[in-house]
């Protein structure tokens, strides 16, 4: 226990980084420095299996920007009828969540993919996303610990929307018919509703309030 006390005030590491393990609710993941170390309020929403707004079956499901697989993991333990893809762009992140995934058993049920943002065409009922969303100005003033993770998934363009626009402008082509987009955002609910004024977003409370996850069905969706 010292040597990791000492490892910690040398480097500035993240905890997780030097234990290789990260906790998500009551679910443990193998984490290094190829991936965020998993942290995300979807997580909390998926305890109520994101209810009330999601309500039927879920059987295909996609999470976007996976990292350490831990939310496509968690999709797939709540909704146990459901397939699930992950994507990223990281070769290193997927041989993470592949780890992820063998462990709990999912290897049937979780598909990893290599790309940017969105796979092949196939309708989902569920797509959830937490993208880089850290605004320029933002990156430039992170604490050490934060520069231990990979800029890749923290960067999110000048404002940190670069990818939620991406996201909201393809999304729509993903999703069944009364399907949910869940999208993390940080604390940035007023820069999120500036940009996009006539979306009729819902923001659901978490243990950090009601400005960092939001839902918007498909319908609702830029066309």
């Amino acid at each position: 226990m010292l040597h990791l006390i000492e490892a910690r005030v040398r480097t500035r590491k993240p905890l997780a980084y030097l234990l290789r393990e990260a906790w998500l609710g009551d679910h443990r993941f193998y984490v290094d420095e190829r991936v965020l170390v998993p942290r995300s309020f979807i997580a909390e929403l998926l305890r109520e299996r994101l209810r009330p707004w999601v309500s039927r079956p879920v059987r295909r499901a996609l999470d976007l920007c996976t990292g350490s697989g831990c939310l496509a993991i968690l999709v797939a333990l709540t909704f146990r009828r459901a397939r699930v893809d992950a994507t990223d762009i990281s070769r290193g992140a997927l041989a993470v969540a592949r780890r992820n995934v063998k462990t709990y058993g999912l290897g049937r049920r979780v598909r990893l993919v290599k790309t940017d943002l969105f796979p092949q065409p196939a309708p989902y009922d569920l797509i959830v996303a937490n993208p880089p969303y850290v605004g320029a100005a933002a990156m430039r003033k992170l604490p050490t610990e934060y520069r231990s993770e990979p800029r890749i998934a923290l960067a999110g363009g000048a404002d940190g929307l670069a990818f939620v626009r991406r996201i909201l402008a393809e999304a729509r082509d993903f999703l069944q018919p009364g399907g949910w987009l869940v999208a993390e955002v940080g604390h940035n609910r007023r820069g999120v509703e500036r940009a996009f004024p006539r979306l009729p977003f819902v923001w659901p409370e978490t243990s950090a309030g009601n400005d960092c996850v939001f839902l918007l069905q498909r319908e609702d969706l830029i066309q």
